[in-house]
């Protein structure tokens, strides 16, 4: 299938939504294409229209009024067949073609069937948001262990409690909404690891009171906490993470017995300890606490593949990471390009939703001009842009990586889960290579080569080898897995050209 429209929109979450709503409103036909099963992303997740009914979800959602309205105008606009919205269809490259560009995706949405999709448009708008930042500790391998994203992805989509006494750790504001789901939910939260401290949040006061509504929010989560008993332990990390059998070792044959029932491997210990200045673990302050579960979160990283392939420009996001560069007006040193959201730095849903808006109103001066909004609602999203960004970088430079993170690795720790790369394979690869950032590492070890492609290990492996210098994933033309029946399609074999060259339309 090959669809045509002014705009192509890639990524259905906040920054989607309101980008094609926006760009809607202003005349323009869109098609809005996500690999979910609903518009809404990662933060508007929710489960299966069939299901929403029988789900405890209530309360897991912020900015619900802004969610619904956009689903309504999104809704409306398909109606009218000025809106193509497509779901469950995996985009997996880009290509600039003579007059625009072509999208290629699959469409899974009859699975297992598959069918290529082929979407051209003059401009192109990507919102593809970010993924959870690991740092890998011993122990992070085991049954259990997941990202602080991936058990409220859980929640929110299927209502599921992942475990019954849960560990949190990591860095940064979005360990609280997460504690106080689980709490919620039944999940007896043992701790809340927090890396750094409170104070850090002083150095920076102005984007913080700018942003009322971010206190009465974390106010909110407090009480939740405080409610529950939950103990939030700031300048302490989770160290390792045991399995039952290992824990159970430890109180003679019978206790290991015992562990090995309850699921040999499991955690079931996981180890705590406070954090010095640098970030390394202080002697002597180590704690351990039995549980079923631990979720972690050290940040997010832009998801940029779709963004890199095209040749777009990077700029420091401020937390360690790269983000896509751009103007005023989200549009990238591409023409025609556009990008709006985590791709641009993680800051939120609210920017999201602004930065999104914004890139539409580019799209709609650059193709349309006659279809501008009022410049006043014009100035007023730009304004938010700059006081939630301004906010976001507060934040990042509140909640750093630990300098000496690395401490706590022992040199058998997996660092690369699916090459099984050891980090005492990374650290050699540094001194005797020398390998200078993660592709160098790569290279040397295979860090990164695996199934994820070093979505789970890559800011791990760059840290490891370089401190200097903000993580920057690789460049990759397909951005996510893809069968050879579907680059075998007709569809996608004339729509793929050389570069320079515009593509075949094969019908």
């Amino acid at each position: 299938m090959s669809e045509s429209a002014d705009l192509v929109v890639v990524g259905a979450g906040p920054a989607g939504m309101a980008a094609a709503a926006t760009a809607l409103d202003g005349g323009l036909r869109v098609v809005l294409v996500d690999a979910g099963a609903a518009p809404g992303g990662q933060f508007w997740r929710h489960p299966p229209d069939h299901a929403r009914q029988a789900l405890p979800t209530a309360g897991l959602h912020h900015g619900l009024r802004t969610y619904r309205s956009l689903r309504a105008t999104l809704s409306a606009h398909e109606r009218t067949g000025r809106l193509t919205l497509l779901l469950d269809h995996h985009v997996w490259t880009t290509a600039r073609e003579e007059d625009g560009f072509a999208v290629h995706a699959v469409d899974r949405s009859r699975a297992p069937e598959e069918r290529a999709v082929v979407l051209r448009a003059p401009a192109l708008l990507v919102a593809t948001g970010a993924y959870d930042r690991q740092l890998p500790f011993p122990g992070w391998d085991l049954p259990g262990v997941l990202t602080a994203g991936g058990l409220q992805a859980l929640l929110k989509g299927g209502g599921a409690v992942a475990g019954r006494r849960v560990v949190l750790g990591g860095t940064g504001p979005f360990l609280l909404p997460v504690a106080a789901a689980l709490a919620a939910r039944g999940a007896e939260v043992l701790a809340v690891c927090e890396a750094a401290a409170p104070s850090a949040w002083l150095r920076h006061p102005v984007p913080l009171l700018r942003n009322p509504a971010k206190w009465v929010e974390a106010t909110r989560y407090a009480a939740t906490l405080a409610r529950h008993r939950v103990p939030l332990r700031t300048r302490t990390a989770i160290i390792a993470a045991e399995g039952a059998a290992q824990g159970a070792a430890e109180e003679g044959e019978g206790e290991a017995e015992k562990g090995v029932g309850r699921g040999a491997g499991r955690v079931a210990v996981v180890r705590t300890a406070s954090l010095g200045a640098d970030g390394s673990p202080l002697p002597g302050t180590e704690r351990r606490i039995e549980a079923d579960t631990v979720g972690v979160g050290w940040g997010f990283v832009p998801q940029l593949d779709l963004l890199l392939t095209l040749g777009c420009g990077l700029a420091d996001a401020g937390d360690g990471t790269m983000a896509a560069a751009v103007d005023d007006g989200q549009r990238t040193r591409v023409p025609g390009l556009y990008t709006a959201g985590e791709t641009c730095g993680v800051g939120g849903a609210a920017l999201a939703v602004a930065e999104g808006r914004v890139a539409a109103v580019s799209v709609l001066t650059d193709l349309r001009p006659s279809g501008r909004p009022n410049p006043r609602r014009l100035a007023a999203e730009r304004r938010a842009v700059a006081g939630h960004r301004a906010f976001a970088r507060a934040m990042a430079r509140a909640h750093p990586l630990p300098p000496a993170w690395s401490a706590w690795l022992t040199d058998d720790t997996p660092v690369c889960r699916c090459e099984e790369v050891t980090a005492g394979a990374v650290r050699s690869a540094r001194a005797d290579g020398p390998a200078l950032d993660h592709r160098q590492a790569k290279q040397l070890t295979r860090a990164g080569m695996g199934w994820c492609q070093g979505r789970m290990c890559g800011p791990a492996v760059h840290c490891l080898v370089t401190r200097d210098q903000p993580y920057a994933p690789a460049e990759r033309l397909i951005a996510t897995p893809v069968t050879l029946g579907a680059l075998a399609d007709p569809v996608t074999l004339g729509g793929l050209a050389a570069p320079g060259e515009p593509a075949s339309d094969p019908t």
